[in-house]
């Protein structure tokens, strides 16, 4: 959802020209020379468009999310977010509860930043109906840094085509409106996640949740903070001192750490991305996620990925940042649980899958996924 490229009949469709203004906390970008549209749109420039893509009926949506279940049990989940959930999407998630559908539990997050969206518009609920239930409210402050979007504090190593050497990427929201939002959350007791990769848009919620708490008291928020990918030191000590989770994108380290090497961070940072360590010296709780559809839902690889922080060249990108597979493991069950106020009642193994060497760690396959005392999914049996 960071990007979208199209071609000139896309954008003639969407009314996108020369002369359409960039929308706030995205761009439309162009050629240079002419400030014609060359066809890529970043952040809220790709709502220009996506009101032209097909739509899947309800009940093929319904038939598409039975499966998206068995692939995200067959990785041995049982407790599955939909971290910016729509009106349409919350809908079908209570349709497909109704039915008796859901054999995982099912948490939804509404992204409630949209003109038309109201925080009144939701009921939230710690305790589940039929499997589903809306755990808070969801806010996205930046885009992504292998996309060159992330609103980060010190400019990028290379920045993206056309742009100056400070560049910074940008915020998808001002930061008035990040405050309004928070303290609208607080002020409802409505729990809190936000997208926030960059360190400036992390400054953004921990000041918003700053000047919150101050407002409403230091309760038992849990506020979530997505990805946290590069928050640095003397911010983990402001989320630790606010409660904050941060709930890192630790499967970066593998999959886009060359790329962040070598051209968004430079070796210095990029080795601080999911600064996991750093986290565990402050006794901090934390989590970790693979923001799926983005990679698979793949949890030993990400437990590997926390533990290794190896990258696809095979390098292993800042060692000291790793931490011990019992550690990555509480950030994928206990911990998991504390951030959806659920410790209570989920969290815990059984299984001890910290006894093999950590690089055969993505090796380890679910044989069965258990959940309520039920089987949902079993592997086949090899022929």
């Amino acid at each position: 959802g960071h990007l979208m490229a199209c071609n000139s009949r896309c954008l003639t469709l969407a009314g996108i020209s020369a002369a359409t203004a960039d929308p706030e906390g995205g761009v439309i970008r162009r050629n240079a020379d002419t400030m014609i549209p060359n066809g890529v749109l970043e952040e809220s420039a790709t709502y220009l468009v996506r009101g032209l893509l097909p739509k899947a009926t309800d009940e093929q949506r319904l038939v598409l999310l039975g499966m998206a279940q068995d692939y995200y049990s067959s990785h041995g989940i049982t407790t599955v977010q939909d971290g910016a959930a729509s009106r349409s999407d919350v809908a079908m998630l209570r349709e497909a509860a109704a039915r008796g559908n859901w054999e995982v539990d099912v948490v939804a997050y509404p992204l409630v930043q949209m003109p038309d969206v109201s925080m009144s518009d939701y009921n939230y609920s710690r305790n589940y109906d039929n499997g589903f239930r809306i755990g808070g409210v969801k806010l996205v402050l930046d885009g992504s840094p292998q996309g060159k979007t992330a609103f980060l504090s010190k400019p990028y190593l290379h920045p993206p085509h056309g742009e100056n050497a400070d560049y910074l990427g940008y915020p998808i929201l001002p930061d008035a409106t990040v405050k309004k939002l928070v303290d609208e959350a607080y002020s409802k007791g409505i729990p809190l996640i936000a997208h926030a990769n960059g360190d400036a848009a992390a400054d953004q919620l921990i000041s918003a949740v700053g000047q919150s708490q101050k407002t409403h008291g230091k309760d038992d928020y849990r506020t979530v903070m997505i990805h946290a990918q590069t928050v640095r030191e003397d911010q983990q000590d402001a989320m630790k001192a606010l409660g904050m989770v941060p709930s890192y994108f630790s499967a970066h380290t593998f999959y886009w750490g060359d790329w962040h090497r070598d051209s968004v961070f430079g070796v210095e940072r990029a080795s601080r991305i999911s600064p996991l360590q750093t986290t565990v010296d402050r006794g901090m709780v934390f989590t970790t996620h693979n923001d799926t559809p983005i990679v698979p839902p793949d949890m030993l690889r990400l437990v590997w990925a926390s533990v290794n922080r190896v990258t696809r060249s095979g390098v292993v990108l800042g060692p000291d940042q790793r931490i011990s597979p019992l550690q990555a493991l509480r950030s994928v069950t206990i911990n998991a649980a504390y951030q959806y106020f659920e410790e209570a009642s989920k969290g815990s193994l059984e299984a001890n899958p910290t006894k093999v060497d950590p690089m055969d760690i993505v090796d380890i396959e679910v044989l069965e996924t258990i959940k309520n005392g039920q089987t949902i999914y079993r592997a086949p049996v090899p022929q």
